[in-house]
């Protein structure tokens, strides 16, 4: 079996970017929100989870167009890289088509990751007599995007079957349960028909909020 190159699949383009040369090493970060919040009486504070992180990759490509000097021609040559690299750059920028940056799934073996490109670092390496890059490596960063629907197909959130209670603490307001309950924020209104509330922002640290069921 041959070596297979990793892919960009880019939104809104038919044909995929193959990278030239594979990754040496790609690093993946996961990470979760949490609030922490002082109890009178208790030696610390007492941890809520709030949410998940976006997950990030972050890699390097590398990229060489030169060619040296052969038995006929003593002289070097190439190409400008940055013909090739600048497709990356593109990436971070807005595609007037999607009216945003593209989403990008980069595809190599086992790992599909799919997000935005939020940061391209290019840096040339090597350049021929008259100061044409034709190396260079290319640091890129990619950050997950969530679906919301397809998150609660994989991860549903168990919907309560009987009224809940809670108490409202600075900074958080109706949206914040509803997501936490029924794993959709916008169920909010169903909380606020729930407990006679017109404004959704007319609330108060330490009001009694009722959580009805589905």
């Amino acid at each position: 079996m041959g070596i297979k190159k990793a892919k960009l699949l880019i939104e809104d383009v038919a044909e995929p970017l193959e990278v030239m040369f594979n990754p040496e090493s790609y690093n993946l970060a996961f990470s979760a929100s949490y609030s922490e919040k002082k109890i009178v009486g208790l030696d610390g504070p007492v941890s809520q989870f709030i949410a998940g992180e976006s997950q990030i990759l972050n890699m390097t490509l590398f990229f060489d167009t030169y060619k040296p000097p052969t038995i006929t021609s003593q002289e070097e040559g190439g190409t400008d890289v940055t013909k090739i690299t600048k497709e990356l750059a593109a990436l971070v920028l807005i595609k007037g088509s999607l009216h945003r940056p593209p989403k990008v799934t980069f595809k190599w073996g086992g790992l599909q990751f799919t997000g935005v490109v939020t940061n391209v670092k290019q840096t040339c390496t090597m350049f021929l007599a008259d100061g044409m890059p034709v190396r260079a490596k290319v640091d890129i960063t990619f950050k997950s995007i969530l679906d919301v629907e397809t998150s609660k197909l994989t991860s549903p959130f168990e919907s309560p079957d009987r009224t809940k209670v809670r108490i409202l603490h600075e900074g958080e307001q109706l949206w914040n349960y509803a997501w936490e309950e029924y794993g959709d924020p916008e169920q909010w209104r169903l909380i606020a028909k729930a407990n006679g509330i017109m404004n959704p922002l007319d609330v108060v640290p330490g009001q009694v909020i009722k959580l009805p069921p589905l």
